[in-house]
């Protein structure tokens, strides 16, 4: 019932939103009598405030369309190479007229980057697929809202989740791949890569894991506890509605995306109200940059997806819960994960010296459960002053943590 409140809601402030921006525009625009009313830019801010605060955030685009290698000017094509009912997994192509700038893309390494499945879109990562596109042909996993798959394309468990990474490394190919793992999926991916070297399978030439719980009893932050201090039925009670009706997934079982959002914003209330009061004086003092990268900012952020319920609640209890791969004691379709069994991939952990959602440590015990890996072949970089979005957005991680992660790679090509 309360998903069905959100979508009555939704629909009646969709006529208020849309006034509002048409409302904002008219108290600013020169060819408006308006404009010329005492306190017009005050009234065309708070109108845009309020459209801001209202309107309804759709999935954003990649919007690659070139990146620049070695001085050359490379047109970028973004491509759907594997579709699933829950994921596409879409390539990034790099295109060139210039001889010795082709040559030089062909030998790139190709990497899978690994987004999360934990709220947001995986154009979340857009700043790391840039930046890695310089140097590296680039994948990535594009998850699907859950409220937009139909129901007859059954369930989707973290299990489900394993085997999509261990279908994709096999598209690509593992013997010329590096996966790099971003925050929730270091945990299913860390599984994949396990349970194809105990299978005997080819393993990627390295694995690079960012940010992650791999083991959320180590440095436990304010996420990991709230999953620890609710129990298993708490969540299922709770936080899991029906798709409505007027989506093609209408009657599947969610954690909407309405709900972690709020879940999001409760964490640091203060921030993000401060952060629309700037909004607010920017747009009052003309400082268009400062707005405009406002506004982009909370596209990404305030856009969410549907997660499948039994997916997010496996995850609960399997990685808040019981701990199942840092003890062990994980089964995915009925077979053990060993890391213990993969030889020949390369580890590199990286964490955020002031991460709030990943704890110290948290993802670097994959060092302790991977040993077989030897340890002149693993590595690990904690990041100073960085943050969890740090890791893999913004200059931190343009600058410091991303040429680590480049030659990590070309080590192990």
């Amino acid at each position: 019932m309360l998903y069905q409140i959100h979508e009555y809601n939704r629909a009646w402030l969709n006529p208020l939103t849309t006034w509002a921006k048409a409302a904002a525009a008219t108290f600013v625009n020169p060819a408006s009598p308006l404009a010329l009313v005492p306190g017009a830019p005050r009234i065309a801010a708070s109108y845009e405030l309020l459209y801001r605060l209202g309107k309804a955030y759709e999935k954003p685009e990649f919007d690659i369309r070139a990146v620049e290698v070695e001085g050359h000017k490379i047109p970028v094509v973004e491509m759907v190479a594997m579709e699933k009912p829950f994921c596409r997994l879409l390539r990034f192509k790099r295109y060139a007229d210039d001889a010795s700038a082709v040559g030089h893309l062909k030998d790139d390494p190709v990497v899978l980057v690994c987004a999360p499945l934990s709220g947001h879109h995986a154009t979340l990562l857009r700043d790391t697929v840039r930046t890695l596109l310089k140097d590296h042909k680039v994948y990535i996993t594009d998850w699907n809202d859950a409220r937009m798959v139909p129901t007859e394309e059954g369930a989707f468990h973290l299990d489900d989740y394993v085997a999509y990474i261990q279908d994709f490394i096999r598209y690509i190919g593992a013997e010329n791949l590096h996966v790099i793992s971003v925050c929730q999926p270091t945990v299913p991916v860390l599984a994949a890569i396990s349970l194809m070297a105990s299978n005997g399978e080819v393993t990627p030439k390295s694995m690079t894991m960012m940010g992650g719980p791999i083991d959320a009893r180590k440095s436990p932050t304010s996420v990991n506890s709230l999953a620890t201090n609710k129990s298993y039925e708490w969540f299922e009670n709770h936080v899991i509605y029906a798709v409505p009706p007027n989506y093609p997934g209408a009657g599947r079982l969610v954690y909407p995306g309405f709900l972690q959002h709020a879940g999001f914003v409760a964490m640091n209330p203060d921030r993000h109200l401060n952060s629309h009061w700037d909004f607010y004086l920017d747009l009052l003092r003309g400082d268009n940059d400062d707005a405009e990268a406002h506004r982009r900012f909370y596209d990404e952020y305030n856009a969410v997806l549907d997660m499948a319920a039994e997916y997010y609640l496996d995850t609960i209890k399997t990685v808040f819960q019981d701990f199942s791969l840092a003890r062990g004691t994980w089964d995915v379709n009925g077979q053990r994960v060993k890391p213990e069994d993969i030889k020949s991939t390369a580890l590199f952990t990286i964490e955020g010296e002031l991460d709030d959602i990943s704890g110290s440590g948290q993802t670097e015990a994959a060092h302790e459960l991977c040993a077989g890996i030897p340890a002149k072949r693993r590595q690990h970089f904690t990041a100073p002053q960085c943050g969890h979005y740090g890791i893999f957005s913004g200059s931190r991680w343009r600058n410091v943590i991303y040429p680590q992660i480049r030659d990590f790679i070309k080590k192990y090509d």
